[in-house]
């Protein structure tokens, strides 16, 4: 009688996943979290950061700027790397980076050295960004459990901006402005201790090299044209030098198209941006981030100038639109994606957050956050949880393993472009809208009372209304933006369930009977 044939030994690619792949998500989190806050935790410490410092008007949009500029254009590169070197090793360098610029910038001694320690962390932020995302997406690449890892993603993606302002209320009205900065270190050595016990990964050894040219122009259009949206709201989108910037951005990026065809090893892939669903992915986030920016900004402006909250209670009444965001994030989109195609969650998703955002419009200088503020961050925040998420898992899913940490850069990317610009873009027209608004009813208000001059109450309570108007105008083009992600949403994303990332073909086995 023949023995049975022994049983085959189950193949290394087979391996069961990482019983602690749950504790690596959290330290992505943490790390995520603190990349994404840092770019609105220092917003509200402002003030007092240009009062303590001696920061003239002119420069204090230096503090924002530096880090959107370094970040926002450094992100394909970090991206690039990530794929390189690999990508627990960027993410450890970006996080030891971020730390040590936060603490330089928490003991800014005068406004230069605050403004580089900004600008350090940005760069270290575009190290650390695109390696989250890519381990992330490396690390959850099936069924069920990559929705619920994407759904914890999307929320950080999200709402880590309005917890920014939260955070950055509390500490500089209990502790310091300083503090908003010095906060990073000991969440990043918390990150750290974390990496090293739970992230893993191995360097794809594909013999690629760095694109030089592709980062030059690549990186170079990216900074030309966040600083020409960073710069348009003082100078005006007229100006010769947002124009040449803007357009000079534009040439950068065309060219460094045109060369990603030609290069031996592409800075960005084009059969990244090529895929429908992803390229669909891509223009819809940079849309949709558009309209929450301008949220943020103006009612930021809207319950500190108008109705006179406080740094903290303006940060936590961003509560709603976070717990909102988590909601539409872990609990819808993370339990119906493996389930229904992205397009619809990403469509009624972006149409529940331009309703919210059209709420807005109605506004007026009198006090409305239950009747106004309140519907709209719920509503802006369910929506944007059920665009977020499918996002990034759709435009993360079916890449190979040495393409994440670019394909994860070019994400990041689209958002930052598209905060930029919607911030340039909204602050403009409510500027302009504001300035109308004022000059015509202070100009009705002078015929109406003669050479008796206008009394300052009367005056005051005019430009009070006049800045209210503009915020209601851009917030109303904000959400017809938002309108437009939804479209882009419902006629270029059309594939199903994400797929898992392309794995490496499986060895063959031979048969020992042969």
């Amino acid at each position: 009688m023949s023995k049975a044939a022994a049983p085959r030994p189950a193949p290394s690619w087979a391996a069961p996943p990482d019983p602690r792949r749950w504790w690596a998500l959290v330290v992505i989190a943490i790390a995520q979290l603190m990349v994404v806050l840092d770019a609105t935790i220092v917003n509200i410490a402002l003030p007092s950061a240009q009062r303590d410092l001696g920061i003239s008007d002119a420069n204090r949009q230096w503090v924002i700027t530096a880090y959107t500029l370094a970040f926002g254009g450094l992100l394909l590169l970090g991206g690039r790397i990530s794929d390189l070197v690999g990508r627990k090793r960027t993410f450890v360098v970006g996080l030891v980076g971020f730390a040590v610029a936060s603490g330089l910038g928490g003991a800014a001694s005068g406004p230069e050295l605050l403004f580089g320690a900004r600008a350090l962390q940005g760069a270290f932020a575009a190290l650390l960004a695109p390696a989250a995302l890519s381990l992330l997406t490396t690390t959850f690449t099936v069924g069920k459990e990559r929705s619920k890892a994407f759904g914890i993603y999307g929320a950080i993606a999200g709402g880590g901006a309005a917890i920014g302002f939260i955070a950055g209320g509390l500490l500089t009205e209990y502790l310091s402005w300083r503090w908003c900065l010095y906060v990073n270190v000991p969440v990043a050595v918390l990150a750290l201790a974390g990496a090293a016990v739970f992230l893993q990964d191995k360097r794809e050894r594909g013999g690629a090299r760095l694109d030089v040219p592709g980062v030059l122009l690549g990186c170079g259009g990216l900074v030309a044209i966040v600083y020409g949206c960073s710069e348009a709201q003082p100078r005006g989108w007229g100006d010769g030098r947002i124009v040449g910037l803007l357009v000079g951005g534009l040439a950068l990026l065309a060219l460094f198209g045109w060369w990603q065809t030609r290069a031996r090893y592409p800075l960005l892939p084009l059969r990244i941006v090529r895929d429908r669903n992803r390229g669909g992915a891509f223009l819809t986030i940079g849309l949709a981030v558009i309209g929450m920016f301008g949220m943020f900004l103006f009612m930021t402006y809207y319950l500190q100038t108008v109705l006179g909250y406080s740094p903290v209670r303006t940060g936590l009444a961003f509560l709603p639109l976070v717990a909102a965001i988590v909601v539409g994030s872990t609990q819808i989109s993370a339990r119906l994606l493996h389930r229904l195609a992205p397009r619809r969650l990403m469509v009624p998703g972006a149409l529940l957050a331009a309703v919210g955002l059209y709420t807005l419009t109605y506004l007026t200088a009198r006090p409305a956050y239950v009747s106004h503020v309140l519907p709209a961050e719920l509503l802006v925040g369910l929506g944007m949880g059920l665009v977020f998420m499918p996002v990034m898992a759709t435009a993360t899913s079916g890449v190979a393993p040495q393409d994440s940490g670019v394909t994860s850069a070019t994400v990041n990317t689209a958002q930052q472009v598209g905060g930029s610009l919607g911030t340039a873009l909204l602050n403009t027209i409510a500027t302009s809208t504001s300035a109308t608004y004022i000059a015509a009813h202070l100009a009705d208000a002078a015929r109406r009372v003669g050479d008796q001059g206008i009394p300052p109450a009367v005056r005051s309570g005019i430009v009070r209304d006049g800045v209210v108007d503009g915020f209601a105008v851009a917030i109303g083009a904000g959400s017809a933006i938002m309108l437009l992600a939804a479209v882009v949403a419902g006629l270029m994303v059309n594939g199903r369930a994400p797929k898992p990332p392309v794995a490496a073909p499986a060895p063959r086995i031979p048969d020992a009977r042969q």
